[in-house]
């Protein structure tokens, strides 16, 4: 049941299977000769130096994966690192995942109780997150089949989702809400300083009203092919937002990114960096913090091999010329 709802999907799974098979169809056109030597992979982010441009994608419900739970998932990060964004519907709260060392930004879900997700926005600063990451492609909860399937509709007794915890103690449930405008996220700005990207952008209309919201960055995401199947492949809808976007505010994407092939196709295509979430999610169950801390490492070593051989010393070389479609 538990692995079903990490590696699942909404409907048929067409868009989870998407993000995967999209990159089957790209190819590296490497130059060479470029003397690229060792490699420099650092990449920085809203004043955040990181040794990679590979992040850590919010999921949910790490305690169903290893007893250590996100804060494992924070200290692997922490260790090979970079960033891990915590999900709103983690099982620990974000102080005891602050604990374990490393930067953090925090995901959000904008609740309809506007005085309560400026408390769990006020709580995500107390304990350090530098970034907020709005989520706004769910107004209805995704039709995840496999989950209905197993009756899987809420945590085992002991687990909760910590972060919705409002001041009386009670674990509120998480809504998605579908009278979510651009309005609300402006109002956030009253609420926080922190840097504000919005996650779920896959037209490019709608990343150049990110940018004229004041958006300080995009994340082109489907949301690993859980909420609407039938979505374009994030790496397909990729060169559209980040042109569109011009690099005024950082462009990531996630869906699909296995090998450091991946991230080097993603790079080129516009992104300025990349995040993980199943990938991060299997390392936890297998090895725990330090299955975390390999997995990316592994991640990040695979790019630095695949950009010696394509022709590039650091991400910002990673140009669209390199890839190609497979004929």
């Amino acid at each position: 049941m538990h692995a079903d709802f990490f590696a699942g999907g909404a409907g048929e799974e067409r868009t989870l299977r998407g993000n995967l098979a999209a990159y089957d169809r790209l190819r590296i056109v490497p130059r060479v000769l470029r003397a690229t030597g060792e490699r420099d992979l650092r990449t920085t982010l809203f004043g955040t130096g990181l040794s990679t441009p590979v992040l850590v994608a919010p999921t949910a419900f790490h305690l169903l994966a290893h007893p250590g739970g996100e804060a494992a998932t924070a200290e692997g990060a922490a260790a090979a690192g970079t960033v891990m964004v915590v999900s709103m519907a983690a099982t620990q709260p974000v102080e005891a995942i602050a604990a374990a060392g490393g930067p953090l930004w925090f995901q959000l879900y904008p609740q309809p109780d506007l005085a309560f997700t400026a408390a769990v926005v006020k709580r995500a600063e107390a304990a350090g997150c530098r970034a907020l990451v709005v989520t706004v492609d769910s107004p209805v909860f995704g039709r995840r089949e496999r989950d209905l399937r197993n009756r899987f509709t809420d945590l085992p007794d002991g687990l909760a989702c910590e972060n919705m915890r409002d001041a009386t103690g009670r674990v509120r449930t998480v809504e998605m809400d579908a009278t979510l405008g651009w309005d609300r996220l402006a109002r956030l700005r009253e609420v926080t300083g922190l840097p504000l990207l919005v996650k779920g952008i896959l037209h490019p209309a709608d990343a150049r009203l990110a940018v004229e919201h004041g958006m300080d960055g995009v994340i082109v995401s489907n949301h690993g092919g859980r909420q609407l199947d039938g979505a374009i492949a994030t790496i397909d809808a990729l060169p559209a937002v980040a042109e569109t976007v011009g690099r005024r505010v950082p462009v990531l994407v996630d869906g699909g990114i296995r090998r450091g092939t991946d991230v080097l196709i993603a790079l080129a295509l516009g992104a300025d960096a990349v995040l993980v979430g199943r990938p991060v999610l299997e390392a936890l169950a297998a090895g725990g913090a330090r299955g975390v801390q390999r997995r990316l490492e592994r991640l990040t070593a695979d790019l630095d091999h695949a950009m010696a051989l394509a022709g590039a010393k650091r991400p910002a070389e990673l140009t669209p010329d390199l890839v190609a479609v497979a004929g």
